[in-house]
């Protein structure tokens, strides 16, 4: 029984570590190219097939337009594609709708990719207190940072 526990309990803080350095690694994706390049190498790694795991994969292709040279748009409707879809099958998933959120905020007007900022910021903001701790923090900490949080907002982030 022990051994099972132990099973379990390993593979849990193995998937954690995995999403933490997800969540890492792309709170600092848009500070510079090689940043970017590096959440990218990382999203790539991952073997996971969870959703989270999923929506970063697919922001991570979103994101690989801003540093190729290849095919952009192809890159981004791709990436936005498998996004949404993955929030269609999981509409109560506040991380990934702060992926959603993320990408929509940094993205150039032009691309046209921008139609959920406002539901998706409603969402966390209604939905915050129900998260775990973890995913707490990592709200606020994008809040901090967001140019469609207001001040007012962020302070009811407790």
């Amino acid at each position: 029984m022990k051994l099972i526990l132990s099973f379990v309990a390993a593979f849990i803080f193995f998937f954690q570590s995995d999403i933490e350095a997800l969540r890492n690694s792309y709170a600092k994706a848009n500070d510079s190219a090689s940043n970017t390049e590096k959440f990218i190498g990382i999203a790539e790694k991952q073997s996971g097939s969870d959703a989270v795991t999923l929506g970063y994969k697919a922001a991570a292709k979103i994101m690989e337009a801003k540093v190729s040279k290849g095919n952009r748009k192809t890159l981004v409707k791709t990436g936005a594609t498998s996004l949404e879809a993955i929030i269609k099958s999981n509409p109560n998933n506040a991380e990934l709708r702060l992926i959603r959120l993320s990408v929509q905020e940094n993205i150039p007007k032009i691309v046209g990719y921008r139609g959920s900022l406002k539901d998706d910021k409603a969402f966390l903001l209604s939905n915050y207190s129900k998260q775990n701790a973890a995913l707490k923090n990592y709200i606020k900490r994008f809040a901090l940072q967001s140019k469609t949080i207001t001040e007012a907002e962020r302070a009811t982030l407790k």
